[in-house]
């Protein structure tokens, strides 16, 4: 697998200088590979500025976004495209590997019926042109199924893996997130194998989006079936633990889901770490 990763929003619900800095830092300092960024804002974020802390903490990146309302591929495509173009730009400025996440639209995109034929052309459409601008700019594009609750249109790993193949591109992958599969799997082996050929990036979310390791989701069976597939993706902590009130809406947390980030990261972290290495994935790192 490439590596081990972690969501900056451990650190910051913004993406300002303060914010930038302590994320990246913070991402160093417990050893990450990687840092996912979370594009809140696109036209705030200061790609020069990024890059060279990502230079200075030697530390690579992926980018990620949901799309806000005005920009729902399966009903705006021609918005999508422009939206997620420009995230694209800015990924590339920043010097990213690749920009993912709720990509196909939003995380309060529910119709009250199932997804349309018209609805998924539209998916189709739009990011197969945004894929293509990915490519020319040397980035891989993920797409990320969430839960019934969050969308109507992109759940399981199966319908992941029937978008990426409608549209086509070497350089789209499925994105899959623990906690979004412990509602919409059969199992969570089952929906590793179901994308097995196209999985490139994992969430590993707590069953409450805590700490991993306490709570509920089945991780040797998560594991095992990434060992059995070769999986040679990113490993990416994603938690709320250390979430402040002014993302309890965006994101449905209404609680702590955790004592706190720190603890989410000295516990969580160590744990997928000697999971990985259990399982023959990665190396254990002290």
């Amino acid at each position: 697998m490439q590596g081990f990763g972690v969501h900056a929003m451990m650190w910051a619900s913004t993406w300002d200088h303060a914010s930038a800095e302590r994320a990246i830092a913070g991402a160093a300092r417990h050893a990450q590979d990687y840092i996912e960024i979370p594009f809140f804002d696109i036209p705030s974020v200061d790609a020069a500025h990024c890059r060279a802390l990502l230079e200075t903490h030697l530390m690579r990146a992926t980018c990620s976004l949901v799309l806000p309302e005005h920009a729902w591929a399966s009903v705006r495509p021609d918005a999508a495209i422009d939206h997620l173009k420009a995230a694209l730009d800015k990924a590339a400025e920043i010097g990213a590997d690749a920009l993912t996440g709720v990509t196909f639209g939003g995380t309060t995109e529910r119709t009250g019926f199932a997804p349309t034929q018209s609805e998924y052309d539209n998916l189709t459409r739009a990011l197969g042109t945004v894929a293509k601008h990915a490519k020319a700019l040397g980035l891989q594009f993920g797409i990320e199924a969430v839960n019934r609750y969050e969308s109507h249109l992109i759940n399981s790993a199966k319908q992941a893996v029937d978008l990426v193949e409608r549209i086509g591109m070497d350089n789209v992958f499925v994105h899959l997130d623990t906690f979004h599969m412990n509602m919409e799997e059969k199992g969570l082996a089952s929906g590793i194998v179901a994308a097995r050929d196209h999985l490139k990036y994992m969430h590993m979310s707590e069953s409450d989006r805590g700490t991993p390791g306490f709570g509920n989701i089945a991780w040797d069976e998560l594991f095992g079936a990434l060992a059995a597939i070769d999986f040679d993706g990113l490993l990416v902590l994603e938690s709320f633990g250390g979430l402040p009130s002014s993302m309890a809406g965006s994101t449905c947390t209404w609680r702590p889901a955790a004592l706190s980030a720190e603890d989410v990261l000295d516990k969580g972290i160590p744990f997928l770490r000697n999971k990985a290495a259990q399982y023959g994935l990665f190396a254990s790192r002290s």
